[in-house]
């Protein structure tokens, strides 16, 4: 009976040698285990880092600039052309038949043409004001021909052509016997074509001709 109590000591202290070293076994797992753990977390932490630093090492591709498109050659600058001034007692009389005579050219490219109607605080009369600063607008070096309405008009502007010194109107300064809206028409519309002053006093006296019967 002492023997058989001896025995079962004696697997009990087994039994608790092995639990222990079972236990210990499972510890050093468990410490291996965790240990691959954080070497397994290490190592993405440093693959994670890698491709930071590859992302971060490798520029953007630069957007492709389109080439600057070629910029369109200069126009050519137009002939200067015989220009055309209209002179008339009314302001507003003198503004539509300028009006009128660019409408009708049909070039789409007029002649330079200004009125010079009315006096400077827009009565009605005539203003030797006026018709020079016209003469000065649309005079490109060619020639101007002036067309007149009645009366004053044409007075003033013969004094203006008869004036010398610095005050004269530039010498290629004709004044038409035209009638005032059929001579407009006619001027602008042949000196648009880039006719020469002599045409384009020639055409606006022609269109003292004009009949309507």
């Amino acid at each position: 009976m002492g023997a058989a109590v001896e025995d079962r000591r004696g697997e009990s202290g087994a039994g608790q040698a092995g639990s222990r070293e079972t236990g210990a076994g499972e510890a050093g797992g468990g410490e291996t285990r965790a240990g691959e753990t954080a070497a397994g977390r290490a190592q993405a932490g440093e693959a994670l880092g890698g491709r930071a630093l590859a992302g971060a090492a490798a520029p953007p591709e630069a957007a492709s600039q389109p080439e600057p498109a070629a910029e369109p050659a200069p126009e050519p600058a137009a002939e200067p052309r015989v220009g055309l001034v209209l002179v008339s007692h009314s302001r507003d009389l003198a503004v539509s038949a300028a009006e009128l005579a660019k409408a009708l050219v049909g070039t789409g490219d007029p002649a330079p043409v200004a009125p010079a109607g009315g006096v400077e605080d827009g009565g009605i009369g005539t203003s030797a004001v006026l018709i020079r600063d016209a003469v000065k607008r649309v005079d490109a070096g060619r020639g101007v021909v002036l067309v007149c309405d009645m009366g004053s008009a044409v007075l003033t502007v013969k004094a203006l052509l008869a004036e010398t010194g610095t005050d004269a109107l530039p010498a290629n300064v004709r004044i038409a016997d035209a009638p005032f809206v059929e001579g407009a028409v006619a001027a602008l519309v042949t000196a648009s074509t880039g006719a020469d002053l002599d045409a384009v006093l020639a055409a606006t006296d022609d269109a003292r001709t004009y009949r309507k019967l």
